[in-house]
């Protein structure tokens, strides 16, 4: 497997991916070896990790520097490369690679997300195996909504331009493999439109739910929380808007109401917010014990793709959800059921507002929600179906 990040530990969307898909093929006795990226803005000290499903693979990681460079970005206007994409790339890297492949014989090698597509070339040129991309999300279509959001026109058309780069390296390198796995139907059926001919099957976020064990008696109410690292753009853009355009009516709801949010690389922005009930309590070290001591799961995302983990976690942990369609885009939930969708001010004032003043609302939606993610999103049963492809590449 090669990732574009190290995924230990497992806090946040895409390490909870490759962690628990690593988790399920090492119970089905299955070899891994796996190579990481590892880059400035995720660096993770390897010699630091412990972990049983870190001690059951064979780890390799390069340590590169991907963060933006005004040089860089300005030379790339007159390449024909995607910047986004290029900056992952490294000889040294690719000589390791080459390195693994040349010692080892492998039956499949996957590829966790675009930022490792460049080493393409390295495995088909040392490497018979077969070979899978995972597409965790379109990622084209991420700068696409954030270039349709930008407000200052420089810098707009510039996301435009990284956009249109984006997509036509990503829809070229579809056909390139033996099979693709989408994380959800929606992005399954975009990446049939770009003309994908590559066999392409739906494996969506898989979690152990041995791990979500719930406690009521520790959950406080009235409390809002938003959980998302806010590094990520569409999780900082969707924040701002509710803070700034929600929130000040919610609060006046109740004058006991709180509404906490953590993540990794918590904005100053937000613990500057003028609010008393808005309590920001920046990373965290345990998201089970965080969700599980609040009620109400908040997702204003306004952008993005793939498939919110955060909201699959929420779900295993018997929240009661309030998100915007583009938030629960791709998840199987039904609006009423298990999540409530709210896409407006006046939707989320009217979804919390019922949420506050019928507990038992809130506490059946989180129990339908739980129910749904263990038939949708069990490990057990996504890795099975997950072997069985390897198993059938692996004869043809």
């Amino acid at each position: 497997m090669l990732t574009y990040r190290v995924p230990f530990p497992p806090n946040s969307g895409y390490p909870i991916v490759v962690y628990n898909t690593i988790k399920g093929l090492l119970r089905h006795d299955i070899d891994v070896t796996l190579f990481s990226i590892n880059t400035n803005k995720h660096r993770v000290d390897v010699d630091d990790i412990y972990d049983p499903i870190y001690d059951g693979v064979k780890f390799y990681s390069y340590d590169i520097d991907t963060e933006v460079n005004i040089w860089g970005a300005i030379f790339n206007v007159f390449s024909n490369q995607s910047y986004n994409v290029s900056r992952y790339f490294d000889d040294n890297a690719a000589k390791l690679l080459e390195n693994i492949l040349r010692e080892t014989e492998f039956d499949i090698i996957q590829f966790e997300g675009l930022f490792v597509v460049p080493y393409l070339d390295t495995v088909k040129a040392y490497s018979k195996a077969k070979i899978i991309y995972r597409a965790h999300n379109i990622v084209f279509d991420v700068w696409e909504r954030i270039a349709y959001t930008e407000r200052f026109r420089p810098r707009r058309r510039y996301l435009e331009f990284l956009a249109r780069r984006l997509k036509s390296y990503e829809t070229e390198q579809m056909n390139r493999f033996h099979q693709i796995f989408a994380i959800s139907e929606q992005d399954r059926q975009s990446i049939l439109r770009f003309g994908c001919e590559t066999s392409l099957d739906v494996f969506p976020v898989a979690l152990d739910f041995d791990k979500y064990v719930t406690d009521p008696s520790k959950t406080s109410f009235a409390t809002l929380f938003h959980l998302g690292a806010m590094d990520w753009r569409p999780n900082k853009e969707g924040l701002e808007w509710f803070l700034d355009e929600i929130w000040p009516d919610i609060e006046k709801l109740n004058s006991e109401l709180r509404f906490y949010i953590a993540g990794k690389n918590m904005q100053q922005q937000f613990f500057d917010y003028d609010s008393e009930n808005l309590v920001v309590e920046g990373e965290i070290l345990d998201a089970v014990e965080f969700i599980n001591s609040k009620a109400i799961m908040i997702v204003p995302l306004l952008s993005g793709s793939g498939m919110r983990v955060k909201i699959i976690e929420g779900m295993a942990m018997r929240k009661c959800i309030i998100a915007t369609t583009m938030a629960a885009e791709g998840i199987t939930c039904e609006n009423g059921k298990d999540i409530l969708i709210a896409n407006t001010p006046d939707e989320f004032y009217r979804a919390i507002l019922q949420c506050i003043t019928n507990p038992n609302k809130w506490r059946e939606i989180g129990e339908n929600a739980r129910k749904t993610a263990e038939r949708n999103y069990d490990i057990s049963t996504i890795t099975e179906g997950m072997v069985n492809i390897y198993r059938r590449l692996i004869n043809v």
